[in-house]
């Protein structure tokens, strides 16, 4: 039998977090809960689970504050939870390392849904055999069968996502690849429409790549179509 996925949930709201581990726990997953970005943190170090849930809007140390030191520490993926609709809220959480984010109110089943979701996009980091092509240029080796990327020798800390998305760009390098490609391959049909996703993880992947991210060599950007890695001869 599988392992169970390890979630913590990270949430001020004591009812909202024991209705999750009610839910999650019978859907199957390993629940454990921080009623506060502290006790997350120190919970994260200890338990080291497979994922994240973490509301925005808690007292002291809040969400926003909570997901930079959880970046600052480790690659897990990130699910938001947030009462703010605005776009400018939602932008901040993927800047700031986030995988996805659900605003409030939502469904049990709709979090469960992009729970299973992100799990599903980052699996692949368990070992799992995988195909070989490898990007090869002056500063970047992107290596699909170790599932790694380094620049200038250095090993870069990408989350699961950041990784997966690096490696499509580069099978594909040379090859213009349209919004919708990169969120049907990477986040899945059911994100088709949110460019902001695209837009956002390769702002995120140019900051760890490239020199200059404002003037990128690898991640090229197509205006009005998407984007194109830059083959190795080209950088």
């Amino acid at each position: 039998m599988a392992a169970k996925a390890k979630l913590l949930l990270i949430d001020d709201d004591q009812t909202l977090i024991k209705a999750l581990e009610i839910y999650l726990s019978r859907a199957n997953y390993e629940v454990h809960s921080a009623y506060n970005g502290a006790e997350g943190l120190r919970k994260l170090y200890e338990l080291k689970p497979d994922l994240v849930v973490l509301d925005v809007m808690m007292p002291q140390l809040d969400g926003w504050e909570t997901c930079r030191r959880i970046r600052d520490m480790s690659t897990v993926p990130i699910i938001m939870l947030t009462s703010k609709v605005q776009e400018t809220d939602r932008i901040k959480g993927l800047r700031m390392g986030a995988d996805d984010y659900v605003p409030k109110p939502f469904s049990l089943k709709e979090l469960e849904a992009r729970i299973d979701a992100v799990l599903r996009r980052t699996k692949e980091e368990s070992g799992v055999p995988r195909r070989k092509p490898i990007y090869v240029s002056d500063d970047l080796v992107i290596d699909a069968e170790r599932w790694e990327a380094r620049r200038k020798g250095e090993r870069l800390e990408l989350t699961g996502t950041e990784l997966r998305l690096l490696i499509y760009l580069a099978e594909n390098a040379g090859r213009v690849l349209s919004h919708q490609q990169i969120l049907q391959e990477i986040w899945g049909p059911e994100y088709v429409d949110n460019t902001d996703y695209t837009k956002l993880f390769i702002w995120r992947l140019r900051r760890k790549i490239e020199e200059d991210p404002s003037n990128p060599k690898y991640i090229l950007t197509e205006r009005g179509i998407g984007y194109r890695m830059a083959t190795p001869r080209e950088t």
